[in-house]
């Protein structure tokens, strides 16, 4: 897999990261909720901080793979999903389930990057 298919993803999501501290924070300090966005903000980097590690691993050991590419942007799905919630209706349950969809994609990442690492597939 060639590294710009592999990096896609991780740019659109740093893309996401930046527009949601520039646009969402704004949008909470306008509603005067500025904690709120701030903490939203920082916890919008807590699930992909695990993401980057793992495609920085996974490149340079060239184990970044088709089903890698396709995980990463339903990862990232589920990110603009979560983003898109708390910007418009702020439904902390719905929110909760992003981030649970979320993590479960990611957790799966993991395993399969782990087994083919561990089982040298």
């Amino acid at each position: 897999m060639s590294a710009q298919i592999v990096l896609l993803p991780v740019f659109v999501l740093v893309g996401l990261t930046f527009a949601f501290f520039l646009v969402g924070t704004r949008r909470g300090s306008l509603a005067g909720n500025e904690t709120k966005a701030r903490d939203m903000a920082l916890s919008q980097s807590d699930l992909p901080l695990f993401f980057y590690v793992l495609i920085a691993l996974a490149l340079p050991l060239r184990h970044a793979d088709l089903v890698i590419v396709l995980l990463s942007w339903v990862f990232v799905v589920t990110c603009f999903a979560r983003t898109g919630i708390f910007v418009t209706s702020n439904d902390v349950r719905q929110g909760s389930l992003a981030w649970l969809a979320g993590a479960l994609v990611l957790f799966a990442m993991w395993l399969y990057f782990a087994l083919r690492i561990l089982l040298l597939i």
